[in-house]
């Protein structure tokens, strides 16, 4: 049996051995029921309010099993936090004998015959990007690990990063003339020996979907599944069960054939004169879409000319560049991979327009500045989802704060098919009466008004100075923020700090650092976001958090709920404006000590029917109308 008891309980081996170490009951019970359905494998899903400490909820069980337990966890951060800080603070304090591996996606290792390729082909290359490849060069002979996470000083947006990484697609395997220096294999090594492994949600969905080739045996060994912020799991799985398509891969496509063309073989100029032609047709199809930001079904484009001839011509010459690359086969590993990656892309690219199961599948666009993507899309993953299960056997442990409605896990369950899972909730330890109050205000135009935005910054105004900055502002559409900062710029004496002008993580480093400042932030500071102490007093949350009824993917599954004869604004939108709506809350009160407001603008969350659904979801705050109650509040 798993004794939880003798670590996490009142006079256990935490309490004795972290300083600072608090008891819970929420976060006892969790554990317990963790390890029991580790021991039986059976399927648990259990929400965990903030505070409760879900982290070593489940950790402490998965440390006393025993088992091989995979922790997938919703982003690279966490699993960063948990592998560099949680399991190391725990086996120590339990002195546990269970060895742990870090595992991230092939795209988070370096990949030293690309960077190999990039450093000898240098046509072409910028000079910022030519010192980027320099430090990436001397980085690579101390780094143990090949984590690109160690080259923090490199910009996120560096194009330097493809050409060091690999992908499913380039990737040579055996073949690679350096394989026996491959940070990823390591990587993968580690883990197949490791009894807990820390991974993140795309890549358990990767190797579920078969994405990444060779990865495969490491999750069947798996005696245990724990699944962190599970609330993201369901849209992780849409992508990853459909295909993708996008004028990058042609791009990359090209620009390795042409390295390898020149490592490899040298004497057919007519492949190079290929390769120019589909690079220029994949640009060419990437200008008939027209201007960026777009996105919206195939059926859209699917009638217009330039659309379509662009995307024929892109057909014809990868398949001829296929054919050249055919024509040499034998002449090198790197060439014949070149090829076999042209082969797959015109299959994709076949199931993405014409795919076999089109009723069960939603083909859209995305269009980005110097790139196009193509999607097709599965309406339902919970029958692909519950496939993958039945192929793992083992205990599978679902958990986030924000997995209920109210008390019903029902929406949860229905996106992936668990419907058969035992279920938990344990409340926030947090007296959110004592700590928080929040505001929905009076006066506020419906959302759709041309003024609204105006409007709550109107009202925010005095609560900003009350609250002496020390603030979030979330907002649910880029419109929104860009509008909501204009206005601030000169009205306020703190620093204002806008998403999109530094990258997220400098953001919330300068936010902490200044005490008083304000963020502006959209659907990616919603969650995941911990400032804890006096820096933040104050969220507000300018609308309810519907998605966008333009997103093709949700319309296409609306729409087929409608024709099932659903309700699909009730039974789908409503719970998942929901449990972002308790996200976005959550940013709020992180400790026992904190303090703050959360204001939602929207009067539609009094003035309609579907309104309780969002009361009933929300931790117990303090309530009030009154803005007077509000710069009272802040003051004291």
């Amino acid at each position: 049996m798993i004794d939880v008891d003798a670590v996490l309980a009142p006079d256990g081996l935490l309490s004795r051995a972290l300083p600072g170490f608090s008891w819970r009951p929420q976060q006892q019970e969790m554990a317990e029921a963790v390890a029991s359905c580790i021991e039986l494998g059976g399927r648990l899903i259990a929400e965990a309010g903030t505070g409760t400490g879900k982290t070593f909820a489940y950790l402490v069980p998965a440390l006393l099993s025993g088992a091989k337990v995979i922790v997938s966890t919703g982003t690279r951060n966490l699993q960063d936090q948990l592998f560099i800080k949680d399991l190391p603070l725990l086996r120590e304090a339990m002195a546990s004998p269970a060895s742990v591996a870090l595992l991230k996606g092939r795209a988070n290792y370096l990949c030293v015959h690309r960077m190999e390729n990039a450093l000898q082909d240098v046509r072409g290359h910028r000079r910022e990007l030519a010192r980027h490849l320099r430090q990436v060069q001397n980085w690579s002979l101390s780094t143990r690990s090949g984590d690109i996470a160690e080259l923090s000083d490199l910009p996120e947006d560096s194009p330097v990063w493809p050409l060091i990484t690999s992908s499913g697609d380039n990737c040579l395997g055996s073949d690679c003339p350096s394989f026996s220096k491959c940070h990823l294999l390591e990587a993968r090594k580690r883990a197949q020996e490791a009894d807990i492994v820390v991974i993140n949600h795309h890549l358990l969905c990767a190797d579920f979907s078969l994405k990444d080739e060779g990865f495969g045996e490491l999750l069947p060994a798996a005696d245990a599944y724990i699944i962190d912020e599970a609330h993201q799991l369901p849209d992780v799985a849409s992508n990853f069960f459909g295909i993708s398509v996008g004028t990058r891969q042609f791009l990359e496509l090209a620009r390795d054939s042409r390295a390898e063309y020149v490592r490899e073989a040298g004497d057919l100029p007519r492949v190079l004169e290929q390769i120019d032609h589909l690079e220029k047709a994949a640009r060419d199809f990437r200008l008939a879409f027209g201007g960026d930001g777009q996105r919206g079904s195939w059926e859209e484009v699917g009638n217009n000319a330039d659309v379509i001839n662009a995307l024929e011509y892109l057909q014809k010459e990868l398949e001829t560049l296929h054919g050249l690359l055919r024509s040499i086969e034998g002449r090198g590993k790197g060439l014949d991979s070149c090829m076999n990656r042209a082969q797959a892309l015109m299959a994709d690219l076949h199931q993405v327009i014409a795919p076999e199961d089109a009723d069960q599948q939603v083909r859209w666009f995305e269009v980005h500045t110097h790139s196009v993507r193509l999607h097709s899309t599965p309406l339902d993953v919970a029958g692909l989802f519950q496939g993958q299960m039945a192929s793992h056997p083992a205990a599978w442990i679902f958990t986030s704060a924000t997995l209920a409605v109210g008390e019903s896990f029902a929406h949860f369950q229905q996106q992936l098919g668990l419907s058969k899972a035992e279920t938990a909730r344990w409340d926030s330890p947090f007296d959110y009466q004592e700590q928080a109050l929040w505001f929905v205000p009076r006066g506020l135009p419906d959302p759709g008004a041309p003024s609204y935005t105006e409007k709550v910054m109107e009202l925010a105004l005095p609560m900003l100075e009350a609250s002496q900055g020390r603030a979030f502002l979330l907002f649910t559409s880029y419109r929104a923020l860009n509008l909501a900062s204009a206005w601030l710029e000169d009205r306020l004496d703190y620093p204002l700090l806008v998403q999109g002008r530094a990258p997220k993580a400098e953001l919330l480093r300068r936010f902490t650092e200044h005490g008083n400042a304000i963020l502006l932030g959209t659907s990616s500071f919603w969650e995941g976001v911990d400032v804890r102490g006096d820096a933040l007093s104050l969220v507000i949350i300018d609308k309810l958090p519907f998605a966008s009824p333009g997103d093709p993917v949700l319309k296409a599954r609306l729409d087929a709920m409608r024709k099932a004869g659903g309700n699909p604004f009730m039974e789908y939108q409503v719970p998942q404006a929901a449990i972002a709506l308790k996200q976005g809350a959550g940013r709020l009160i992180r400790d026992v000590t904190d303090k703050g407001v959360l204001v939602l603008c929207d009067p539609r969350l009094l003035r309609k029917n579907y309104g309780h659904t969002f009361l009933d979801a929300m931790p117990p705050f303090a309530r009030t109308r009154e803005l007077q109650d509000v710069l009272d509040f802040l003051r004291a």
